[in-house]
């Protein structure tokens, strides 16, 4: 019973401290009318919370109001006084694809 309750300890330890697949840095391209555009973010997930940043070449904003649930996400970005709402979903451990006003997007995972 001992030995149980230590395995049952360290297992639940382990799975406190597992980080979430959608960590992590991401990178997507977008064809538009000046070209291609590229986004960089960074995830971070925090219990049912999405955190992190958008970055392009234009600047850098913080991800706003940032839901998880299962494999899909929501969240805002603030950026030249617009305000563009997102959804995606993590279709493998590699990429996530991302919509919003302005279309669709791939994001795939930069390995470190």
């Amino acid at each position: 019973m001992k030995q149980f309750l230590v395995l049952l300890l360290f297992l639940g330890t382990f799975t406190a401290f597992a980080q979430n697949p959608i960590d992590g840095n991401w990178k997507g391209t977008r064809e538009t009318d000046n070209g291609t555009f590229e986004v960089n973010y960074t995830f971070k997930v925090e219990g049912n919370e999405l955190k992190g940043t958008w970055k392009t070449q234009f600047g850098e904003a913080k991800i706003e109001n940032g839901k998880v649930e299962g494999k899909k996400i929501s969240y805002s970005i603030s950026f030249n006084d617009m305000k563009i709402n997102s959804t995606g979903e993590l279709i493998t451990e590699n990429e996530i694809v991302v919509k919003n006003e302005r279309g669709e997007m791939k994001l795939k995972r930069v390995k470190e």
